[in-house]
């Protein structure tokens, strides 16, 4: 059993099943904690498999939850880009599952979000402004 993110390289890979609405995050196998983590607090329900009788790897996946309708799945699974980008995740997201209005309103907020947490005490130094590049996922 294997899956997409070690098939294709990447920390998660987000895409619909085949034959199914099920919307999948994938990461590879043994991939650290902190990503799964990340994952379940970005609202994917995580699924673990161990293979009977094997003592080969537990195979670990996220899945958008199922009661979500079809467009929430993909504003879900949108959303979560950013702040996977934002903690260096290299992310593919399929164009089956990209709402582009969704990860414009995940990228702003994750921006503000890194705005204020970056923010200095105005009482003590003084302003910088930075400009950064905003990262974009990689889609196919």
């Amino acid at each position: 059993m294997g899956n997409r993110a070690d098939d294709e390289g990447t920390d998660v890979e987000i895409y619909i099943r085949p034959l199914t609405d099920t919307v999948h995050a994938d990461t590879p196998t043994g991939a650290p904690e902190e990503l799964l983590t990340l994952l379940d607090q970005l609202g994917f329900e995580r699924n673990t498999l161990r293979p009977a009788g094997s003592s080969g790897p537990t195979y670990v996946w996220h899945e958008a939850p199922a009661r979500l309708t079809e467009a929430e799945k993909r504003k879900l699974a949108t959303s979560a880009v950013p702040s996977l980008l934002v903690a260096g995740y290299l992310v593919n997201i399929t164009d089956a599952v990209w709402d582009a209005a969704a990860y414009q309103e995940a990228a702003l907020a994750a921006r503000r979000q890194r705005s204020a947490a970056a923010a200095p005490d105005t009482s003590t130094a003084s302003a910088v402004h930075a400009r950064g590049s905003a990262a974009t996922p990689r889609r196919r």
